[in-house]
């Protein structure tokens, strides 16, 4: 089985936070490739200055291009909307069968996992990684048996500060990947 984590998120941009967050899991974790999912629509999210799914499978194309374990993956644009994970998740199953699928997901989503479609499913069928993120601390010992706490650092970026940066006309060049932040600038996106 090709071990393969998964990373879901509307990345609005991507930004370095992310490619931090991935490349310790391929270099600590014992996985071969890290797939970016890339979500058309977040049932839980409001979706505010969501840029085209085009534009963000360019950015994400643009940012991955240089890590040979790190993959885009567009199956969310072929699914019912809104994207449910579980729903990936076994569209994923059913066109990948030689890969075992991790889910990685931050510690704010884990609080409310409960909310989730089908969650438990996902409990009882896949492992969960979940990275930390500040404000949101999770006790290890009431953790599911499929689920466990990585103890990668801390990345507090976010593409929503991001995003309000670069609409006040800051320059936000070290937190995108350079690809990224001149296809940002060239287009002149989130102003």
């Amino acid at each position: 089985m090709i071990r393969t984590a998964i990373f879901f998120g509307s990345f609005n941009p991507i930004h370095i936070g992310h490619l931090m967050l991935a490349n310790y899991i391929i270099e600590y974790k014992n996985v071969d490739e890290m797939w970016f999912v890339l979500s058309p629509q977040n049932p839980l999210k409001v979706q505010t200055n969501l840029l085209k799914d085009k534009l963000r499978l360019d950015m994400l194309q643009y940012a991955l291009s240089e890590y040979p374990e790190f993959k885009v993956c567009d199956i969310e644009f072929s699914l019912p909307k809104p994207s449910y994970t579980y729903n990936t998740l076994q569209a994923l199953k059913e066109r990948y069968p030689k890969r075992e699928f991790i889910l990685i997901i931050g510690s704010d989503n884990w609080a409310i996992f409960n909310q989730w479609k089908n969650y438990q499913e996902i409990i009882d069928n896949y492992q969960i990684w979940i990275y930390p993120r500040i404000g949101y601390n999770i006790s290890e010992q009431d953790l599911p048996s499929s689920v466990k706490l990585l103890h990668s650092p801390i990345f507090e970026i976010s593409s929503t500060t991001i995003r309000q940066a670069i609409a006040k006309g800051k320059n936000m060049k070290a937190f995108l990947p350079h690809p990224v932040y001149y296809f940002i600038k060239k287009r002149n996106l989130y102003r």
